[in-house]
């Protein structure tokens, strides 16, 4: 073995321990071969999770101890965020000073996305009480809704902080599910129960939801990939009619994704 070789494994070593992280399986074979944009929202989620102490519903929505979540978008207004005298709905945010300067600013970029297309504005928490606050914990997750104080977002550093993770959290804590568990997803939909690890099945329970008129859509940022929570992989949702449909993209808010917060928010 020459030094060159010694110095490579040497090296690998040194990045397997600085970076990887607990839920990340780090495949050392292909470190180096596999380009990052192939791994999915629902991949990179599902793996950040899986070493998470937080307990999850759908892999990345934190269960609150004080009440039930998954009524909170169809039932409670007071958990979605209220709008201002000016039509605008203000959601304060803090980014702790853990993340870099370049990691903030794609927090912050994914939030002026969001911005952009609909009646929300994120504004840095002076002294409200309720706010979002950007947390490099282990694991991509939040709750569902707004829940009247501070909010934990946790985007962990080498793998969550990506625009379309970042705003499939903020989805999530504005109220929205997962669109493969929306209540008529069977019309859209085949999930292959026999493909899903058994301690996973209920991340596709279906849940008492607000589709609030708007088509399901395959393309939704909050939409997970066709092998999520499979055994080794195998596919378990499958759209129909038409099989070839892509489903779980990574990039960020879909045109309805834009719709649905409009509509939602009355904007």
């Amino acid at each position: 073995m020459d030094l060159g070789h010694i110095m490579f494994l040497l090296l690998l070593q040194f990045i397997t321990l600085c970076y990887a992280r607990p839920g990340w399986d780090l495949d050392v074979d292909n470190a180096y071969s596999r380009d990052p944009a192939e791994y999915s929202i629902t991949d990179t989620i599902l793996k950040m999770n899986n070493g998470s102490d937080a307990f999850l519903i759908e892999g990345d929505v934190m269960l609150p101890t004080t009440r039930t979540a998954m009524k909170c978008a169809v039932k409670a207004k007071s958990c979605l965020w209220p709008k201002s005298g000016n039509g605008k709905v203000v959601i304060p945010y803090n980014i702790i000073d853990k993340y870099t300067n370049t990691e903030k600013q794609t927090i912050e970029g994914a939030l002026r996305g969001i911005e952009a297309k609909t009646c929300i504005r994120f504004i840095p928490r002076t002294t409200q009480r309720a706010y979002l606050s950007f947390e490099p914990k282990f694991g991509c997750f939040t709750m569902l809704g707004r829940m009247g104080d501070r909010q934990l977002v946790s985007l962990q550093r080498f793998g969550c902080v990506q625009h379309g993770i970042i705003q499939h959290e903020v989805m999530h804590a504005m109220g929205f599910y997962h669109e493969h568990t929306r209540s008529d997803r069977d019309q859209h939909i085949l999930i292959h129960w026999e493909n899903i690890q058994e301690y996973q099945k209920h991340n596709f329970d279906k849940q008492d939801t607000n589709n609030l008129g708007i088509p399901y859509d395959y393309n939704s940022v909050l939409h997970y990939g066709k092998t999520a929570f499979g055994v080794h992989q195998a596919i378990t949702m499958t759209p129909i009619p038409d099989s070839t449909v892509e489903i779980g993209q990574r990039e960020g808010l879909s045109d309805l994704d834009v719709l649905r917060i409009n509509r939602l928010y009355k904007c």
